[in-house]
């Protein structure tokens, strides 16, 4: 934990150096193994990595009965009441088809929900059944018909309870016991166990964050997602308590999370920095004091937090302002544990500072837009030489032809005609 002005130091080195190509060395290998050996490799892998072995990789209805056995009524009640609020924030995101007519021409967009997908649940230093929400509800929000989580099997050789049941809240009945870089491969190529995917969603260790870098040519992928960020901007009228206990929480996810206070008050500054310093804290965490807020912000823009939080008098005018972030939280009754869990927005979100170029996982990124056309003649008589004129300047000569084919346009030139039995009738 540092205490510094916030010229002092540079944004390269408050960030973890997670070093993306380390990892993709190491899961190269266990990739392109799944890819050829499928089951046999999740078996070797998940006996090298979890300690286990395990002979039927899909979680029986049996075993998601019995987590639910083993769970509070309370702690249930709290994953229904999360699932809520989380689907009405995601039916709000489904756009509409639409379409317009003029002039015999008729242009529109349809909409169509990809139809399977494979989402990622962490395991680890802790249990995710709050990622399981927030993968699964914007996919079936989107009318994805097939949803496959994967999550790494436990000493005992299960998922979760916590996880099998928000699984079954959601209503997601395939779910299997296997993580890291060999799930994600499972996932993009297929195994005898698992079925191949078209897109592959939620975050992820370094490693497996790597394997889905890799695969990304054969499947679609979500986001970077690294290690978890936070970014606190604070007047001196701030709680110092609440904004310790926020860089805390952040900090109890990830050694390599990235926890920062960015101030215009010393006092308030040295006030958190002592709260902090009865606990150890294994993240990077910095207390950085600003000049003013102009400062604050420029700052914020070029880091693009994976969470900003704003606990300022007038938070409207610096959030107008915010360019790169990846989820935002206003006032001091509004920490990240809010959005993390049950307010409603998605926590799958980009880290790293790719908040400058992606945003966080959404109903978007489960449905494809496929645009339509319909001409009738006098429309394509009228549309006719704008299209051939461009056609013609970019050498693509049948693209025109393929116009005067349908209307009374001239025909093909001489040189054309010869182009054309000379393609189509001499190969």
């Amino acid at each position: 934990m540092r205490l510094l002005k916030l010229g002092e130091i540079d944004i390269g080195e408050i960030r973890s150096k997670v070093i993306l190509d380390e990892a993709l060395s190491k899961v190269k290998p266990i990739v392109e193994d799944v890819r050829k050996k499928g089951d046999s490799a999740l078996r070797y892998y998940t006996k090298k990595f979890d300690g286990v072995e395990i002979d039927n990789f899909r979680v029986s209805e049996d075993e998601v009965e019995q987590a639910f056995k083993t769970i509070k009524p309370e702690i249930i009640e709290a994953l229904n009441e999360a699932y809520k609020n989380i689907r009405e924030f995601h039916e709000r995101q489904l756009p509409e088809e639409w379409s317009y007519e003029k002039n015999g021409l008729k242009l529109g967009q349809l909409i169509r929900p990809l139809q399977r997908v494979g989402c990622y649940i962490p395991g680890g230093r802790a249990s995710y059944p709050s990622t399981v929400l927030m993968a699964t509800i914007p996919a079936r929000v989107a009318g994805v018909k097939e949803i496959a989580c994967v999550s790494p099997p436990n000493k005992n050789g299960r998922v979760n309870d916590l996880v099998l049941v928000a699984c079954k809240i959601v209503g997601v009945k395939e779910i299997y016991k296997v993580g890291g870089a060999q799930a994600i491969a499972a996932l993009a190529y297929g195994t005898e166990s698992i079925a191949k995917v078209q897109k592959i969603v939620g975050p992820g260790n370094i490693y497996v964050t790597a394997a889905k870098q890799l695969v990304s040519l054969e499947v679609a992928i979500d986001l970077p997602a690294g290690p978890s960020e936070v970014l606190i901007v604070a007047e001196e009228h701030a709680n110092p308590e609440f904004i310790a206990f926020d860089l805390l929480a952040q900090a109890e996810h990830d050694p390599n999370a990235c926890c920062i206070l960015v101030t215009t008050s010393e006092k308030l500054a040295k006030e958190v920095y002592g709260r902090l310093l009865s606990y150890k804290i294994e993240a990077n965490c910095f207390i950085l004091i600003a000049e003013n807020l102009e400062d604050a912000l420029n700052f914020t823009n070029e880091f693009a937090p994976e969470h900003l939080e704003l606990i300022l008098k007038n938070p409207t005018d610096f959030l107008e302002r915010v360019k790169n972030a990846g989820s935002v939280f206003i006032g001091e009754y509004s920490p990240v544990a809010c959005g993390d869990y049950a307010s409603g927005t998605n926590h799958i979100l980009p880290t790293l500072g790719y908040a400058k170029t992606f945003s966080g996982l959404t109903v978007y990124d489960f449905l494809k837009f496929i645009s339509f056309q319909s001409l009738d003649k006098k429309a394509l008589e009228k549309l006719g030489k704008t299209i051939i004129t461009l056609a013609e300047a970019e050498g693509l000569k049948m693209h025109a032809e393929s116009i005067r084919k349908r209307v009374n346009y001239p025909s093909l030139t001489q040189g054309a005609s010869r182009f054309l039995h000379r393609t189509y009738h001499h190969r």
